[in-house]
């Protein structure tokens, strides 16, 4: 069978090397899988496809130091896995038996005790029976936050095979962004960082093991194990196997190009991904070190797990390239080029050679992303085409809300100078007014009270100065100590219990401090931790906002769309709507995939609105790097009207992926759990606000005065500046003088 594309050209940092445990690790694996029946007779593999598939050389190859009996029992896991893998594929997704599907996954999680007691069931399958062994091997020497971790994302991996099964049965290809985060569990990766701190002995600390910096590593490498996976498997899965769980055929569809288009696309993200996580350790870990107080040996347990999980991206590569199971380019693929540009030999042990040509290749990409000149006039950006089936209902409280927020806005401080106070009066009441939150808060909420529509509408007033003075106050001088310190003051005005120790000495301060008291006073301790949780979400994400402007650096593309939910503040607007719906909506159900799927879904339509409407704004008059249509001009070195049209559909995609988890996801989720009526009915109402806040978050940026061209020139005008008093010099040189008087006075 030919290829359908030549490999692209990889990009290879690290150079791989080979455990020389690799012989011993090759005959106790193939023991191992032939006590548990995972060879003869299994119905899956027989000999020949276990040796060609040679897991031993893959564990040999990401974890060239581990010593023996380590190399054993990863490699052990890693037959498990795959097993598992071409086990379901058989039996489920070959049939679309969801049914037996569902039941053959719960039984695995009685595999998998948190404590040191056995399971409670006996194996009834292959696959049990390597579960139920490899946790017994596995857990006992980690930690109780360890094993918690490796439970969810060994569960993740099992139970996201479901989804991958409702995309088949329905014959849907997923958008690029549902992709990415769903392969991260399905396929695995975040499972093999956990073994990575086993193999390397180093656990990442309990207390920065959910911080961001980690989290980015952790996905980076996910990210870049399956985008190189789905290259090297596009034969076997697509074409072969009716898959359509890969990232060479999202790009097809979503950007309607060829094959090889599609998968050199695919190649650019795992390279940004592998540069993003670069940038992590060089730019994060430091102050996040100093932030946690780590002491010098769990600092360096953080590394040796950071080199892990490099070991882990050069084995992985080199195995690719080897192993029977994957495509291979033509003449020896990307190996065999690389290693012909260089003149050079090739074989085993030579994969050293390929870090100074991908480091050379990958050059122009990173510099791109930091040559970005701000300040370009590029005039309005012609609006795309956006689906929108759902209509804006707007309070009729609406005028009322307009009127109290204006005033309270007065009376926290947004509208006048005070000296002395850099974030007050960053807004003026004409502007305030021109930006009519009252209007996006009453589409959000039609059916709130008068009380619950100022609380809303003055929430969103809040979030957005405090989101324009950040750049504004902190961001053209790079005063990172000044934001970190307004940051951690703000954190003191959201106590869980009682009222603040002290009083609130800024606009920022003062509002959060009002806003607080009225929406958290009346509720439990454990909805205030949540509406906490989402407010640090967002303050944490202008820290990240300030940091790439501050190095003039252009957010990678999957980076960006992250981190864009939390700075436009969705989690906040959604944790305020969940709130008022969480005694109807079970814990369980708030944790399925479903649900988190369906409000990232929505999210992202609602920010990415936001960047197509605020473009000339945030890149003309602002300066800024973080708007999607810039991030895709960027990444795909395409022009504005090429990346608007992506952004768009995108936009759209997510659209139709919300319509399809309502309609045919929620469902199946409310049967499958047992949902009474009354959960069923708040789920339904759940889903409805989400339609709610995307329809309002599009009629406002329509409707409000914020972003079109006549009131940008408007609001973004220099102050008049008076004549110069006798005794001032004037003339040519002397207008420095008058830039600082100028940014002296506000």
């Amino acid at each position: 069978m030919p290829n359908p594309f030549e490999l692209p050209r990889f990009y290879t940092p690290y150079p791989a090397r080979l455990n020389s445990r690799l012989e011993g690790a090759r005959q106790h694996s193939k023991a191992w899988a032939r006590r548990m029946g995972m060879i003869e007779g299994s119905g899956v593999w027989d000999e020949q496809d276990f040796d060609s598939h040679d897991y031993a050389l893959l564990c040999s190859y990401t974890h060239p130091d581990a010593p023996g009996p380590e190399l054993d029992l990863v490699t052990d896991w890693y037959v498990w896995v795959f097993f598992f893998d071409d086990d379901f594929l058989e039996r489920f997704k070959r049939t679309g038996d969801t049914e037996g599907a569902r039941a053959y996954l719960d039984r695995l999680a009685l595999f998998m005790p948190m404590d040191d007691a056995g399971p409670a069931e006996e194996p009834a399958n292959q696959v049990e029976a390597g579960l139920a062994d490899l946790w017994a091997r596995t857990v006992p020497s980690m930690s109780a936050g360890w094993r918690r971790r490796f439970r969810e994302s060994t569960w993740n991996l099992l139970e996201e095979s479901m989804w991958e099964l409702s995309n088949i049965n329905d014959g849907r290809v997923a958008n690029p962004v549902e992709y990415i985060e769903m392969r991260r569990k399905v396929g695995g990766a975040p499972w093999s960082a956990n073994l990575v701190e086993h193999a390397a002995g180093a656990e990442v600390p309990d207390a920065v093991a959910a911080s961001r910096p980690m989290r980015v590593l952790r996905d980076t490498f996910a990210d870049a194990v399956h985008l190189r996976n789905d290259l090297f498997s596009y034969q076997r899965e697509v074409e072969a196997e009716g898959e359509l769980s890969n990232a060479v055929l999202v790009l097809e569809r979503f950007l309607d190009c060829g094959t090889q288009e599609a998968a050199d696309a695919v190649n650019d993200l795992l390279t940004s991904r592998l540069q993003q996580f670069e940038h992590t350790v060089a730019t994060e870990l430091g102050p996040l070190f100093a932030e946690h107080g780590l002491t010098p040996g769990q600092c360096a347990d953080v590394f040796a797990y950071i080199k892990g999980l490099q070991d882990w991206q050069s084995g992985g590569h080199e195995w690719h390239m080897r192993s029977s199971r994957y495509m291979k380019g033509a003449a020896g693929g990307a190996l065999e080029g690389a290693g012909a540009l260089l003149g050079g030999p090739l074989g085993l042990g030579t994969s050293a050679a390929l870090v100074v040509p991908s480091l050379v290749a990958s050059l122009p990409a990173r510099l791109r992303s930091h040559a970005y000149v701000p300040f370009e006039q590029v005039g309005p950006l012609p609006r795309p085409h956006l689906d929108m089936p759902f209509a804006t209902r707007l309070s009729p409280h609406l005028d009322t809300a307009r009127r109290r927020t204006i005033d309270w806005a007065h009376h926290m401080g947004f509208l006048a100078r005070v000296p002395g106070d850099p974030l007050s009066g960053v807004w003026t009441e004409e502007k305030l007014a021109d930006y009519d939150f009252a209007l996006c808060a009453a589409g959000i909420h039609p059916s709130a009270t008068v009380e619950e529509l100022d609380l809303a509408t003055q929430w969103l007033t809040w979030g957005t100065y405090g989101d324009d003075v950040y750049p504004a106050v902190f961001g053209r001088g790079g005063d990172v100590a000044g934001a970190r310190a307004c940051h951690d003051r703000l954190l003191r005005f959201m106590p869980l219990e009682g009222g603040p120790s002290e009083p609130p000495l800024n606009p920022l301060e003062r509002g959060l401090a009002d806003l607080w008291a009225r929406t958290a006073g009346p509720m439990p301790v454990q909805g205030r931790q949540a509406l906490r949780e989402a407010i640090v979400v967002m303050l944490e994400s202008w820290l990240w906002e300030l940091a790439n402007q501050r190095l003039n650096r252009i957010p990678e593309p999957v980076d960006y769309i992250e981190m864009r939910r939390r700075t436009f503040g969705s989690d906040l607007t959604m944790a305020l709507s969940r709130l008022r719906k969480a005694d109807g909506l079970p814990p369980e159900v708030l944790a399925s995939r479903p649900f988190r799927a369906m409000e990232a879904a929505a999210s992202d339509y609602g920010m990415l609105t936001n960047d197509v409407f605020s473009y000339q704004k945030e890149i003309q008059f602002e300066g800024e790097v973080h708007n999607a249509v810039l991030v895709v001009q960027n990444f795909f070195t395409c022009d504005r009207e090429q990346a608007v049209r992506i952004v768009a559909d995108l936009m759209n995609s997510r659209m139709r992926e919300f319509r399809h988890i309502v309609s045919r996801q929620l469902p199946a989720l409310c049967d499958e759990l047992g949902l009474d009526a009354a959960a069923r009915r708040a789920l339904r109402a759940h889903a409805e606000e989400l339609q709610d806040w995307m329809a309002a978050v599009m009629t406002w940026h329509k409707d409000c005065r914020r972003y079109d061209e006549p009131h940008l020139i408007r609001h973004h005008a220099l102050p008049a500046v008076p004549a110069p008093p006798l005794g001032v010099p004037t003339g040519l040189g002397t207008s420095g003088a008058r830039v600082r008087e100028l940014l002296g006075a506000g």
